[in-house]
């Protein structure tokens, strides 16, 4: 049930109980050059609706693409000014970044939380990468284009085995750039509610609003909450709303999230296993899309996403909106080859009837 936040002058909603979730730029720029659409015998008959996207007949955006390191994708965002699409990936083993003595071992990387994010254009040709140090895991993250810097929201302050994050902060994109976490240039934008874990941020440009997911201190329970961008970068980090308890179902594999106009989108979903596993080839895959209503944190959806399921490995990763030239809502799938993962790239569009739709009043 949703509520008004109390100590709060904002319409701050603290919702509870989400846990169980009902099945359910630039004008005249070109899409990748691989966009097509795909033909899935499993797709479903009719509209399958999450938020304001139709999942059931997505377009293929790229084939299997490699990035800049071996590692598999984290996460995606778009710079909805130029069309180019930025990946966050676990930096490789056997790297010698810059102020390193000797090369790191890919578990020690992991340990660490360094990421690498690569640039790309809409085509999936490489136009860039910079390695952030200490910084996370990668869940999600946000671009904002301001001018002709173009800024990073990722997750910082990474902590413990698994190496995730405990902050968010705003980083610019360099290319060749090499970022500590502890370096003077970088400092936390937004701490996440006190003894929150694995804390990862999306935006959604045109709404200037920055999403935070976290899971509470004990690990069980996901919650979200929204803000101004404007707002966090003035140190103002009073949200507008909040959704408090497990936001997707029990036992899924949480894989990413993005904000767009009222909406949450959540990917979950784990890669192929052998087939008396959890999820073998056969069963088409347990990859989901679902969407939450950031006004009153009630389910809008939830969708399985049966694209390609003959992919090698198949696991999801990352999810984003395209804002334009039209809204596309994106997501990836970690694709095993001989030496290393690939990236391959889906898009689905907007429900029909639900194009334009305007965002909810954020003041």
């Amino acid at each position: 049930m949703a509520h008004p936040g109390s100590g709060s002058t904002r319409r701050t909603l603290l919702v509870a109980g989400a846990a169980s979730l009902a099945v359910g730029g630039l004008a005249g720029l070109a899409l990748w050059a691989d966009n097509e659409t795909t033909k899935d015998a499993n797709a479903p008959a009719g509209p399958a609706i999450a938020g304001s996207f139709d999942i059931a007949r997505p377009t293929r955006l790229w084939r299997p693409t490699a990035l800049n390191d071996t590692t598999g994708p984290q996460s995606l965002a778009f710079d909805d000014t130029t069309g180019d699409v930025y990946v966050v990936q676990q930096a490789q083993g056997g790297l010698r970044l810059r102020g390193e003595k000797a090369p790191v071992d890919a578990a020690e990387r992991k340990r660490a939380g360094d990421l690498c994010v690569t640039r790309f254009s809409g085509s999936g040709e490489q136009l860039g990468r910079m390695y952030l140090r200490g910084f996370g895991h990668g869940v999600s993250m946000g671009v904002q284009a301001a001018g002709r810097t173009v800024w990073l929201w990722v997750e910082s302050r990474a902590r413990g085995k698994t190496a995730y994050g405990q902050a968010v902060t705003r980083v610019p994109f360099e290319d060749g750039a090499v970022l500590d976490d502890a370096g003077r240039s970088v400092r936390p934008r937004f701490l996440a509610p006190r003894g929150s874990l694995r804390v990862h941020p999306a935006v959604d440009p045109t709404t200037g609003r920055l999403l935070v997911g976290y899971l509470d201190a004990d690990g069980k329970a996901h919650g979200y909450s929204v803000h101004r961008l404007r707002d966090v970068l003035a140190g103002d980090e009073t949200p507008l709303w909040r959704i408090d308890g497990a936001a997707y179902l029990e036992k899924a594999t949480f894989q990413g999230c993005t904000l767009h106009g009222d909406y949450i989108y959540q990917l979950t979903g784990n890669p192929y296993s052998k087939a008396d596993g959890r999820n073998p080839r056969d069963s088409g895959g347990n990859t989901f899309i679902s969407a939450l209503d950031v006004r009153t944190g009630r389910p809008a959806g939830r969708q399985l996403v049966s694209v390609d399921p003959s992919l090698r490995f198949r696991e999801p990763e990352g999810i984003a909106v395209r804002a334009h030239p039209e809204p596309l809502l994106c997501m990836g799938f970690s694709v095993k080859t001989t030496d290393r993962r690939k990236l391959a790239l889906y898009g689905f569009d907007p429900r029909k009837g639900g194009k334009g739709r305007k965002a909810g009043n954020a003041s």
